[in-house]
């Protein structure tokens, strides 16, 4: 079994765009992170959901978490104003990791041996210019090196 037979699509960003559409994408397919890529389609890094939660909570909330009990369920639709017109890439982290890639026809074990190496739960699969064509999870790697 390859790369490419266990890889999926998945919905990517591109660093200049605005975070609050980059959040919508988040929200609308349930998905943990997006990958994000250059202008060629190339994979970069991932944008983790956290990451938006941490550029859109007030600093007051993230250093007492008991503190956001004074907002209201009514006030706390407004926290995501806090992103403003922030980019993609101005809520990636300043060391962001690298997306860890492989191509197509890269082993099981050798995306598992790249997943592991690099301590990020997602391998982008790309073609022969690096373009990515699909990612393996770690979820979807595990279900298929257990045969599930």
């Amino acid at each position: 079994m390859h790369a490419r037979d266990v890889a999926v699509s998945m919905s990517t960003v591109a660093e200049d765009l605005p975070a609050r559409e980059a959040v919508r994408v988040l929200a609308a397919q349930d998905l943990p992170g997006l990958v994000v890529v250059d202008g060629k389609g190339r994979p970069l890094t991932v944008l983790a959901g956290t990451q938006v939660l941490r550029m859109a909570l007030p600093a007051y909330c993230q250093d007492d978490p008991a503190l956001a009990r004074v907002i209201d369920e009514a006030a706390a639709d407004v926290i995501l104003d806090g992103v403003g017109d922030r980019t993609v890439a101005d809520l990636l982290p300043r060391n962001r990791p690298e997306l860890p890639a492989v191509r197509g026809s890269a082993t099981v074990l050798e995306v598992a041996s790249v997943m592991a190496r690099s301590n990020v739960p997602l391998v982008a699969v790309v073609d022969g210019s690096g373009v990515m064509t699909g990612v393996i999870t770690l979820d979807g790697l595990l279900d298929r090196m257990l045969g599930t």
